[in-house]
């Protein structure tokens, strides 16, 4: 990690494409596309799709978003994939993209916001180290 006009910047391990600078903070989403990874993102990234699901290998988060978590429920892929479109970039993150434009052999949507949409209201994901 370093510091750079005030902004912490940091690394994270993506599969089969091996390791991207990020910002803190920063949507994950755009942390991959930026890095060179061609995520899939269908609905704009406001978690009314799938489509840019990750598999977290190491340093998932232990918070998610409410509608994170709504989405991943009614899709049955809670505790299976995450939302990268949800996910707020951290350091020690190693993860999978499920999903790609070169894999589906689909187009991404609309480029996601700057800031998570909808507003995020913060939840404990099933089975992180703080719950309960």
């Amino acid at each position: 990690m370093t510091q750079s006009s005030g902004e912490q910047t940091l690394s994270i391990y993506v599969e089969d494409y091996g390791e991207i600078t990020a910002r803190a903070g920063e949507r994950l989403v755009l942390a991959l596309e930026r890095g060179g990874v061609d995520i899939l993102h269908r609905c704009g990234g406001v978690a009314r799709c799938t489509t840019c699901r990750v598999e977290f290998l190491e340093g998932e988060p232990d918070l998610m978003t409410v509608a994170e978590y709504d989405k991943l429920t009614e899709k049955e892929l809670l505790n299976v994939a995450r939302l990268s479109c949800q996910i707020e970039c951290a350091p020690e993150m190693r993860v999978r993209p499920l999903q790609t434009v070169r894999s589906s052999g689909l187009e991404a949507g609309k480029a996601p916001a700057e800031a998570i949409a909808p507003e995020p209201v913060w939840t404990t994901r099933p089975g992180a180290s703080t719950e309960g």
